[in-house]
């Protein structure tokens, strides 16, 4: 059994359907831009939003971590933005995951709306690269968890 939990909690298991991703080989600060971006959007706006954001036709604002991110047109909220097509391909996995956990709970897809996107750091892979005169430098890379909670609208 896993160890791990949902960061969501009190929610009512007739109306609401949950999927995770966990230790993705994803960016953490590029998926939580994801997760915020499409929070609150109904099934099919989210869906269509990451797939247009793969194909780089819109662009996902990034609010917290853009020190040096450039503008991107067609943004509302924020200026600086950008296109993590690895991070919506694998957020969109687990949001058609969530859909089918829908369809066999027997919920109808077409009132669905996103109302719990979160992403957060996992597990450090910790890696060394050799250099001269006997040093080493640090490598790491820093996997990713991802939770989604799909919930009927007006009942969550």
């Amino acid at each position: 059994m896993p160890k791990w939990g949902y960061s969501v909690v009190g929610l009512d298991p007739d109306t609401t359907v949950k999927a995770s991703g966990r230790e993705l080989r994803i960016s953490h600060k590029k998926a939580r831009e994801v997760c915020a971006a499409i929070k609150g959007m109904k099934l099919d706006e989210a869906k269509e939003f990451l797939e247009q954001v793969i194909k780089m036709k819109r662009a996902v604002p990034f609010t917290r971590f853009k020190k040096k991110t450039p503008h991107r047109r067609g943004l509302q909220k924020a200026a600086a933005g950008g296109y993590p097509v690895k991070a919506a391909k694998k957020i969109l996995a687990i949001l058609e995951s969530a859909e089918a956990n829908a369809n066999f709970k027997g919920l109808d897809t077409e009132n669905l709306r996103v109302i719990h996107a979160s992403a957060y750091p996992g597990t450090k892979l910790k890696r060394y690269i050799p250099r001269a005169f006997g040093r080493s430098t640090p490598r790491f890379e820093t996997l990713c968890h991802v939770e989604i909670v799909l919930g009927l609208e007006g009942k969550s």
